[in-house]
């Protein structure tokens, strides 16, 4: 087999220690090094010394986030490797055999890189994906407090869909400083919910001990924490994003697409999406929206979607989700999709659509357009007519069409 890259090193990556194989025209050379910053620097000049031009890693965890940070500086190219695509035979399996097996990958021009976005993006990634966590960690935090209520008798959630606003914040307040008078409790309800204090003094009798009002009190605490962190985290992010405001603004037309799912797509994607992924195709495979292929013995197998991108595929079927009764092209979609295919199959369809749209507004530097909830049924008229008059003529009935003209 040729032989492309004559100077290749390949690592093997753990928590504690790195094995490495240099192969250069002169033979190998294999060493182990801690993972220690002043260890690395060692493996990196050692790596320099022998006039290495690649080097290539499994993506372990994230343990070849500190040798990428010093490969970037040094300015020497290298490729981290789903692990995946480079299993080394079986019965042969050690840190020495890895690392050598790597190399030689690497030399015959064998490995795909996965992608590693340039620092900044990789901050940005960070930020996003933490400020993600915090507001699941939220609503994990929200079902505990209506875990406690229900403990304590106490149906507030039945009556009140969000229990953490106005009314419902100051009646768990006044629930915590020692109030358990139904009436009362009742009584601090506001606005529109003043209309509901019959319900709410059944929905309020309850019986809550001194260890669910000290829950109470460090939940609700915990959450506010929660909110202020996400309030400190969406500033940096703004900032961050400040240069691409028109991006931004460009998908957040999108419908489904708010700002926080736009910040999130931009960070997953790049702010230059249009030099890594040649196509809208290219994206939406490299975020795990499109079917697999699995095809023996000319039998179509399982045609299950790919593993991709988890954070920008869950954002974009969370965000496609929210569409199903929308009265606009994605959300027609959803229902068309839906009713022959169910409907997680349709939020995938419809996340494809969405990051297909999201790709050719940030390459094209377009506006979004509405199709209208009427394309799919316009796109198919004629169809649709036959269809119709041909059910109607199998009931005995007989059908004269009319074209009427829609002002």
């Amino acid at each position: 087999m040729e032989v492309l890259i004559e100077r290749a090193c390949g690592l093997d990556v753990h928590k504690k220690n790195i094995t490495a194989c240099i192969v250069t025209p002169q033979g190998k050379e294999i060493r182990t090094f801690p993972t220690h910053t002043f260890y690395l620097m060692t493996l990196v000049d050692w790596i320099k010394e022998h006039q290495c031009t690649h080097v290539a890693m499994e993506s372990t965890c994230v343990y070849w986030k500190p040798i990428v940070n010093l490969l970037e500086a040094e300015d020497i190219h290298f490729l981290v490797v789903n692990a995946h695509h480079m299993k080394a035979v079986p019965g042969r399996k050690t840190d020495v055999k890895d690392a050598e097996w790597i190399a030689d990958l690497l030399r015959h021009g064998l490995l795909t890189a996965s992608y590693i976005p340039d620092r900044n993006q990789r901050e940005l990634r960070e930020l996003v994906r933490y400020r993600r966590s915090l507001i699941q960690e939220r609503a994990r935090e929200l079902n505990r407090i209506q875990k406690v209520l229900e403990g304590a008798n106490i149906k507030l959630s039945s009556v009140i869909s969000d229990i953490m606003g106005v009314s419902g914040r100051d009646m768990l307040e006044a629930m915590i400083e020692g109030e358990d008078d139904p009436q009362k409790l009742a009584d601090l309800a506001r606005r529109k919910m003043k209309s509901k204090k019959a319900e709410l003094e059944l929905a309020l009798q309850g019986h809550m001990n001194p260890h669910q009002r000290l829950m109470l009190k460090t939940m609700i605490t915990h959450m506010d924490f929660i909110a202020e962190q996400i309030v400190v985290l969406d500033q940096e992010v703004a900032k961050r994003l400040d240069p691409f405001r028109k991006d931004l603004e460009r998908l957040d037309t999108i419908p489904g697409i708010a700002l926080r799912t736009a910040e999130q797509i931009m960070a997953e994607i790049g702010t230059d999406v249009a030099s890594r992924f040649p196509k809208a195709a290219h994206l939406c495979s490299w975020a795990g929206l499109v079917p697999g292929h699995n095809e023996s013995a000319g039998k179509r197998k399982s045609s299950k979607t790919r593993k991709g991108n988890k954070y920008l595929r869950s954002a974009l079927i969370e965000a496609a989700h929210s569409l199903k009764s929308s009265d606009n092209y994605l959300g027609a979609q959803y229902r068309r999709i839906a009713a022959r295919k169910g409907k997680q199959r349709a939020a995938v369809a419809v996340a494809h659509s969405i990051l297909t749209i999201a790709y050719h507004l940030l390459t094209r530097q377009e506006d979004y357009r509405e199709l209208g909830a009427q394309y799919f049924e316009k796109r198919q008229e004629k169809a649709l007519v036959r269809q119709s008059v041909r059910r109607l003529e199998n009931l005995g009935y007989t059908v004269t069409l009319t074209e009427t003209k829609i002002s």
